[in-house]
């Protein structure tokens, strides 16, 4: 089995188990999410691979983190996860990608992860639950972050923290290649 065909079954399991745990029927969970029910049923039969943008609206939605609703499994109180355990989760032909570290659901999900921007490339991400708050962390190149319309350099060494319930971009403008780490905390499913 590829790691795709991984990818879309671990989603389809782990979607179906959330919805569930939630009391959500079809129906609520795409009210909250804004995720067609269709498409919902699709991606809970493992028919389809959902954009980056569909699955951040659903475990907003579940009040989950990306990490848990990709692969949840309770462990030890230590869990490593090796190089090969980070979930690419969007990339581009020039070499632009997000890694997912690691997340936990302990006090509400919390992620980290790895970006890598090449220049003249850049990723929107659609207004988060309100309460949830991004830290991000430039160590190579210059960042331009956009929050709510007001675009802010951030050159390497710099640090910045933000409320994301507002629409939000990452973009490099510049000649050199952009690596930053950021942390994603979202606030508990009410």
């Amino acid at each position: 089995m590829s790691d795709l065909d991984q990818l879309t079954q671990s989603l389809a399991r782990n979607l179906k188990r959330w919805r569930g745990e939630r009391g959500f029927t079809l129906d609520a969970l795409a009210a909250r999410s804004g995720v067609s029910r269709g498409m919902i049923i699709q991606i809970e039969q493992a028919r389809t691979n959902p954009s980056v943008g569909t699955t951040v609206k659903l475990a907003d939605a579940l009040g989950i983190s990306i990490a848990t609703l990709l692969d949840h499994e309770p462990g030890p109180q230590v869990r490593l996860v090796p190089p090969e355990g980070a979930v690419r989760m969007w990339s581009t032909d020039a070499g632009s990608h997000t890694l997912l570290l690691v997340g936990t659901e302990r006090r509400g999900p919390l992620e980290l992860w790895a970006w890598r921007l090449m220049p003249g490339e850049g990723s929107t991400s659609d207004p988060h639950p309100g309460g949830t708050v991004e830290l991000l962390h430039v160590t190579a190149g210059l960042l331009t972050l956009v929050v709510d319309g007001t675009p802010h350099a951030m050159p390497a060494g710099t640090s910045a923290t933000f409320e994301a319930n507002v629409p939000h971009t990452y973009r490099n403008d510049g000649s050199a290649v952009v690596e930053m780490t950021m942390a994603v905390a979202v606030p508990p499913a009410r």
